[in-house]
């Protein structure tokens, strides 16, 4: 735990304690409830994993502080990411509630632009009142006993056992407990022990911990007239780079609507006031094009003419309020309540200053001047969503601590509850001046880790001890949510896919716990298996799956033909080395950071052994943020072409590489191959070029 986690814990005790000091005293006498398996948090690993418990047979009750079910994806979140995970490898009650949002969507005769199809990595999008509907149904049809409204108050235990839950309305008793909040907030109740913040890059020997700085840093002064970080920085400096207390950025999913019979009013803020964007104001007017694309948001067409905003991972500034969200996993309910209100004002605040600051180009202007709520989402809010988007909080420290290395080279687990396959992906944790005093940076961002061109990350197992706490600390707590993980591997598993096939397995877990009269941490693990794979959860790799991929790390020694590497190129102006996105060749890769356009180039040459045909292939990370227009230029016995590559496409099926162009070849002639940066509309991407023969048929 790092340093000061107690203080921490401690902290939180006292916010409980207080509430429990405050509950009349018909609450302090209640006569409990009681159940197989309690689960506390209606999020949708809360869900799956109280439908999943009774249909295992246990009498299950679901118990929220909040008065909505269904957590982000009936909160606002109306695409789930699964799009970023590899499809074949998820199973279960994930699949089943997009099985269902179909149904319902074909029953009421809209058309959508997908169908479950598991080969396919379509974004399954829908509007969150269906989700919601979807997750009450099941609910209702799994016989759960549903209490929203219950705000945690306390848990009483009796030596590693907890015995009763009680909150703000009344007191439970049950066998096992899952907690299934965001926040840990059960987890922490009960004295189980957790980190908040950061790892250094040594405590689990992460390469991605700690500080991380990927993004540009974006020139102009940071300080107002009296020296001070002007509004939008978190602090003066990042701080020492050995791990700290900061974590990724919340914000909203604001549904809005391009249906004009269906939309309201955006909201305007309480009160706005123009120098709080004073940051965002210079570097829109040194970069006019900044505003709508570096200053925006994130946007997601879904069903209904509606359309999911999102933070933007790649952008300077955008809806998440930076440096808020440190704060909220401690807090106390009264205190989330004014954080929450913090985050909507701000998100109120920059959509107020992106439709009307003199700054910011008429068209740009024009965009978010037509943005309203949808007026059949989220009504008992006045169509603004009800969920904070909580990305990260507190995170166990348990029977076995997912890092990294799992992620990424370990993936295979005796004791796998679930494949995870969504990419390392972390928002920005804090904005900060250089170093300088001439700009400012955005800090914390790790950017999506994928592999092979897919769009999801490393597969990986999870295992069933990462949900357990430390046996001598609880023994009937299950936690698939803030489960036991790292930063930067939770920044990976933080996504609802991979939470709600957690949370399935926990209910799964907990009801054979209770039937079997074991401790968590002893069920046997052969048992468990059949039970998760008879509720069709994938818990293996299929028969052939090239798990040695996963690291990431292609040998050049071992591919065919002729390789040449970055490191073989002739050089002209700025290239930076980067090791972030797998796979790549060697031990690393280079781009031209989406500068210097013009001034950088690369050449490659060879000496042809033998003649025939031979496709050209080229090594990059494909990413939105990449050129589409990269010109490449092939010589060889007195010839020329010139070609142009989109390095936004994906690459070959199963490949590191994708393959440019076929070419004839002769034996003893040179092969050139020039690449620039001129005139590119984004990062130039170089890892290796490769020369593989053809087969003759």
């Amino acid at each position: 735990m790092y340093q000061g986690a107690m203080a921490y814990m401690m902290r939180y005790f006292l916010a409980f304690y207080s509430l429990a000091l405050l509950a009349p005293d018909s609450l302090l006498h209640a006569k409990s409830q009681e159940f197989d398996v309690l689960v506390y948090g209606a999020t949708p690993a809360g869900v799956c994993a109280a439908v999943a418990a009774s249909r295992e047979g246990a009498s299950v009750a679901l118990v929220s502080p909040y008065d909505y079910v269904g957590g982000m994806i009936s909160g606002g979140l109306s695409l789930s990411d699964g799009n970023q995970c590899a499809r074949q490898l998820m199973g279960g009650l994930f699949v089943e509630v997009h099985e269902r949002i179909c149904k319902h969507y074909a029953e009421a005769g809209v058309k959508l632009n997908y169908r479950i199809d598991l080969t396919k990595n379509d974004k399954w999008t829908y509007e969150p009142h269906v989700a919601e509907k979807v997750f009450h149904d099941m609910i209702k049809e799994a016989g759960v006993s549903l209490h929203l409204e219950h705000q945690l108050v306390g848990a009483t235990k009796e030596s590693a056992r907890i015995k009763t839950l009680r909150t703000s309305k009344g007191v439970f008793q049950a066998g096992q407990f899952i907690d299934a909040t965001y926040e840990g907030d059960l987890m922490a109740a009960a004295s189980v022990s957790y980190a908040l913040g950061r790892e250094s890059k040594k405590q689990y020997g992460e390469s991605l911990a700690g500080h991380q700085f990927p993004k540009k840093p974006v020139k102009g002064l940071p300080f107002n007239e009296a020296g001070k970080p002007l509004p939008l920085l978190t602090g003066e400096t990042p701080g020492e780079d050995k791990g700290d207390g900061k974590i990724m950025t919340y914000s909203f999913r604001v549904v809005i609507s391009t249906d004009p019979d269906n939309r309201l009013p955006m909201p305007e803020p309480a009160n706005y006031d123009p120098a709080r964007f004073e940051l965002a104001r210079r570097y829109i007017k040194a970069n006019p094009k900044a505003a709508g694309r570096m200053v925006s948001v994130d946007g997601y067409p879904l069903p209904g003419r509606k359309v999911d905003l999102n933070n933007g991972i790649g952008r300077q500034i955008s809806s998440g309020l930076v440096g808020a969200s440190w704060a909220w996993p401690e807090a106390t309910y009264r205190e989330r309540e004014k954080f929450w209100e913090a985050h909507k004002q701000y998100t109120l605040e920059l959509i107020w200053f992106l439709k009307s600051d003199p700054v910011v180009p008429e068209g740009v202007r024009r965009k978010f001047a037509a943005y309203g709520l949808a007026r059949d989402e989220f009504q008992k809010y006045g169509g603004w969503p009800p969920a904070l988007y909580v990305r990260e909080g507190r995170r166990m420290i348990g029977e076995y601590v997912l890092t990294q290395h799992d992620v990424r080279t370990n993936p295979g687990k005796k004791d796998s509850i679930g494949i995870s396959s969504f990419p390392i992906d972390s928002h920005d944790c804090q904005r900060v001046p250089t170093a300088d005093g001439k700009g400012w940076i955005n800090e914390g961002t790790i950017f999506p880790d994928r592999i092979n061109g897919n769009r999801h990350g490393h597969p990986y197992q999870v295992p069933y001890r990462s949900l357990t706490p430390r046996r001598a600390e609880c023994v009937n707590l299950l936690v698939p949510v803030c489960l036991s993980s790292s930063h930067v591997a939770l920044s990976s598993i933080r996504v609802e896919p991979t939470w709600m096939m957690l949370g399935q397995s926990a209910g799964v877990a907990a009801a054979a716990a209770h039937e079997t009269r074991v401790d968590v941490q002893q069920l046997p693990y052969d048992k468990l298996k059949q039970r998760l794979l008879k509720q069709k959860q994938v818990l293996d790799f299929p028969a052939g799956y090239k798990t040695s991929s996963i690291a990431g790390v292609v040998d050049s020694r071992k591919l065919p033909g002729i390789v040449l590497d970055d490191r073989t190129a002739i050089k002209k102006g700025a290239w930076k080395e980067s090791r972030n996105f797998r796979p790549y060749v060697g031990i690393g890769y280079i781009h031209d950071d989406n500068a210097g356009k013009g001034a950088a180039s690369l050449t490659f040459e060879t000496k042809i052994s033998k003649s025939g045909r031979y496709d050209l292939r080229l090594a990059y990370s494909p990413h939105p943020s990449r050129a589409s227009n990269v010109p490449l230029r092939i010589e060889s016995g007195g010839k020329s072409q010139e070609i142009t590559v989109n390095q936004r496409l994906s690459l070959d099926p199963g490949s590191a590489f994708r393959t440019l162009k076929t070419l004839d070849l002769k034996a003893g002639h040179k092969l050139t191959v020039y690449l620039g940066n001129e005139g590119t509309d984004g990062f130039v991407v170089v890892d290796a070029l490769q020369l593989l023969e053809r087969s003759k048929k």
